[in-house]
């Protein structure tokens, strides 16, 4: 089994060295780069399934090198590492299609256990691991998402998303016309339904109205106190 090769771009000589030390012992693949300039030039050279950014970086910070990222690939992971802890760093990193966002110090177990989980729902594991079986498109409204593939298409127009993106339209459409309990879908997805976890969430279901509006029949519901509801007007016809 070929190992993940996960780009970190941390400035700090000493964590990262760490990281990419532990990572290796991990059994993946690493390249480090020292700053946003280098890992911008890292990831147009290679082939990463995930990578981890350090927010306060210099030459280019990780808020500006992860749009760059997503300018250029759509559905490659993206941890952001940060001693900062506002709110809305963490609110904009998740604009930014991160799929995780963890505070300095942390320790390194939570850190591989973090990117285990995202590489299992990417279907790219660590060394030795297994990928996920095949998954059959869903038919949403008159949208047709095939959610191993990441991948949202209506009349032609396709549309890649995000680990994050399609686990939770995935989870929607499976309970159409049913409410998403908010803490079962953080459990699932984020592995925790902390605060910041939660608003998150919020964030990617404003992404999906969005990505759903070319179908103005489908809505995605609020349920106060519950959490969210896939429908199509029709049904309430």
């Amino acid at each position: 089994m070929q190992k993940a090769n996960i780009l970190v771009v941390e400035d700090d000589p000493n964590l990262g060295q760490i990281l990419q030390e532990y990572l290796q012992v991990k059994g993946y693949t690493t390249h480090l780069a020292v700053n946003g300039l280098l890992g911008l030039h890292a990831f147009e050279h290679n082939n990463f399934d995930l990578c981890l950014l350090d927010v306060m970086l210099p030459q280019m910070d990780g808020f500006t090198l992860a749009e760059k990222i997503r300018a250029r690939n759509q559905q490659v992971p993206i941890i952001f590492l940060t001693a900062k802890s506002l709110k809305e760093d963490t609110l904009n990193g998740f604009r930014l299609g991160a799929d995780d966002y963890i505070t300095k110090p942390f320790s390194l177990e939570e850190l591989l256990l973090r990117i285990q989980a995202i590489l299992r729902r990417s279907s790219r594991g660590a060394a030795g691991g297994t990928t996920a079986p095949a998954e059959g498109p869903l038919q949403i409204g008159r949208y047709v998402f095939m959610p191993q593939q990441q991948e949202l298409k209506i009349e032609g127009e396709s549309t890649s998303l995000t680990a994050k993106e399609a686990a939770l339209l995935k989870m929607l459409a499976e309970r159409k016309g049913q409410t998403l309990d908010r803490t079962d879908a953080l459990n699932a997805i984020w592995h925790n339904d902390s605060y910041f976890n939660a608003r998150s969430m919020d964030v990617y279901i404003t992404k999906l109205r969005k990505l759903l509006r070319q179908d103005p029949r489908l809505q995605i519901l609020s349920v106060r106190g519950e959490g969210f509801k896939l429908v199509e007007l029709d049904d309430f016809v």
